[in-house]
């Protein structure tokens, strides 16, 4: 047990970032790290989602991730939801409107109630995920968009809570390191979602020497099996942080069609694009992504824009594809996962993949330490 996890109180250096309470029960059940991500929950939905997980993870230790985007349209100005939405260009919202047409995507059923476009991109709609989540017994309090604002960082150290930080670069880390962030998630290109540009086994090392001691250091991307938990402690990280294998575990809560659809696939069916979020993000390659690519259209618009632009798209896209998963809509709907879905070939229960990941780690290290080298 590294240092780590002794101040986290856990028995294995796995951590899973994931939006689904089943998963991150699970995880921290089986002694690694549930974190659950809050993005997209309304403050109600969130409050119960937290209340399901104090009450059925036995007194865990557990963690949130909390988008705070260090850079968006608007930050620092008085510029009113409403504002932000006329900032968007007409022959932008046409042209979702073609997609949606060309591949016959209905518009929403009556009684649906519209998502919300906002969500958490600003530090307005953040800052009471932050307060709810610091009212819970959290160990990791970490965001996926550059270092947390100094005030929050502080807050949590206040009350005994470790920060981390995705980066993609040692520069980043270095950034994040000033702020007060205490554990470093060292992000290579495999990994859904927000990534940067440089591969795992680069960014990893160059990140462990440039903090050199002065905090944590954690491996994400391509990260889903023992073996590849070896390899990260062998660059130097303490643990590894995992994200898209939770996805088609029998505890995730993702439909039936994306589970398929991400089982399906291969590591060369992802792609790094801006067409979710208007930042580079991993996600399977799909008519969609396709469409935001294509040189005669026009091109993504800046956080929190483009998901504004796009909500009422996707959520159009998922209604339809829960119904009738083998039409086009169900092609459409973006669907975040990193280079390692190509190993996600069979659903596994959460628990069962850490127990698993942890005996071929061993099972690894033993190996090598065999090879007199």
């Amino acid at each position: 047990m590294n240092e780590l996890c002794k101040k986290l109180g856990i028995e294995v250096p796995i951590f899973a970032f994931s939006r689904s309470p089943d998963v991150v029960i699970a995880v921290s059940k089986a002694g690694g790290l549930g974190v659950l991500g809050a993005i997209g929950w309304q403050l109600h939905e969130l409050d119960e989602i937290l209340d399901y997980i104090d009450a059925n993870i036995d007194g865990r230790s557990y963690g949130a991730d909390v988008v705070m985007p260090a850079v968006h349209v608007g930050k620092g100005q008085d510029i009113t939801k409403d504002g932000l939405e006329a900032m968007i260009p007409a022959a932008h919202r046409a042209f979702v409107d073609k997609v949606l047409a060309d591949h016959g995507v209905p518009a929403l059923p009556a009684d649906a109630t519209p998502t919300e476009t906002l969500i958490q991109w600003t530090r307005e709609r953040t800052m009471p995920q932050v307060d709810m989540v610091l009212k819970r017994p959290i160990k990791l309090l970490a965001n996926a968009l550059g270092p947390p604002p100094e005030d929050v960082i502080a807050r949590a150290h206040d009350q005994g809570v470790l920060v981390g930080a995705l980066s993609g670069s040692p520069r980043h880390a270095l950034k994040q390191i000033s702020a007060g962030v205490d554990v470093i998630i060292a992000q290579g290109t495999e990994a859904g979602g927000h990534c940067g540009d440089v591969s795992t086994f680069v960014n990893v090392p160059d990140v462990v020497d440039a903090v050199a001691g002065r905090a944590h250091v954690l491996a994400a991307g391509g990260v889903g099996s023992g073996r590849q938990l070896a390899a990260a402690l062998a660059l130097g990280a303490e643990g590894a942080w995992c994200g898209s294998v939770w996805l088609t575990t029998t505890d995730s809560a993702e439909p039936d069609f994306i589970k398929n659809a991400l089982l399906a696939a291969g590591s060369r069916d992802t792609v790094r694009s801006k067409a979710l979020t208007g930042k580079p993000a991993r996600q399977l390659k799909t008519p969609w992504t396709q469409a935001w690519s294509a040189k005669a259209n026009p091109d993504p618009l800046p956080m929190p824009l483009h998901f504004m632009l796009i909500a009422d798209a996707v959520q159009r896209m998922r209604t339809h594809a829960e119904d009738n998963p083998e039409s086009d809509a169900a092609r459409m709907v973006p669907n975040p996962v990193g280079q390692i879905v190509g190993r996600m070939n069979k659903p596994i229960g959460a628990g069962e993949l850490v127990n698993a990941m942890v005996d071929e780690c061993r099972s690894t290290i033993a190996r090598l330490a065999g090879l007199g080298l």
